[in-house]
């Protein structure tokens, strides 16, 4: 058990029978009366983020987790299936529960978040960058240069991202996973 005012970003949790993550939270101290702790959380099941607020003194019951390398190996019905890079295993993972998972490419190594509890897997964390190839993209107009414009480019794992006048079809970028951004062309 964790008290509310030791929160940390990550901290894994259970909070009214859902497992949820700690995405942002605020110490505020009010000049009459006590201080609280304000905590944004995403619930891992439902994605669904939600703010709620704790006294400082408040117990959370802390889910013991571990992040596992693993690597993205098939698809399989309404599931991903991944294998552990250290124990070989394989581990389905419900699409459901995967974020930007049209950016997920086979092969791809991703962080899954397993419940040590009870040994399965919650979630996976992307990297923070990838890098894929432009499929399809209209050609940029020339002199149509003005500007920070941008245009619709198909990638390699089907998902469409925004992309500078300049991308061609075959170009490789560089992908920001977190806001799903074009960062900048890469020469492979």
């Amino acid at each position: 058990m964790a008290n509310a005012a030791d929160v940390r970003m990550g901290l894994v949790f259970r909070y009214n029978g859902d497992i949820c993550v700690v995405s942002d939270f605020q110490h505020v101290k009010v000049a009459r009366g006590g201080a609280f702790v304000r905590i944004k959380m995403r619930s891992i099941r439902s994605g669904r983020v939600t703010e709620n607020t704790f006294n400082p003194a408040d117990k959370l019951e802390e889910v013991p987790v571990q992040y596992r390398h693993c690597q993205y190996l098939f698809e399989e019905g309404s599931t991903l299936v991944f294998m552990d890079q250290e124990s070989f295993e394989q581990i389905p993972i419900e699409k459901a529960h995967i974020e930007s998972l049209d950016l997920m490419a086979e092969g791809e190594v991703v962080d899954v978040l397993v419940n040590l509890e009870d040994d399965s897997p919650l979630t996976l964390q992307m990297p923070r960058n990838i890098v894929r190839e432009v499929v399809y993209t209209e050609p940029g107009l020339k002199g149509d240069s003005s500007g920070n414009t941008l245009k619709p480019a198909r990638i390699n794992t089907g998902a469409e991202i925004r992309v500078p006048l300049f991308v061609e079809i075959g170009d490789h970028i560089r992908i920001d996973t977190a806001s799903r951004t074009y960062m900048e062309r890469v020469k492979v």
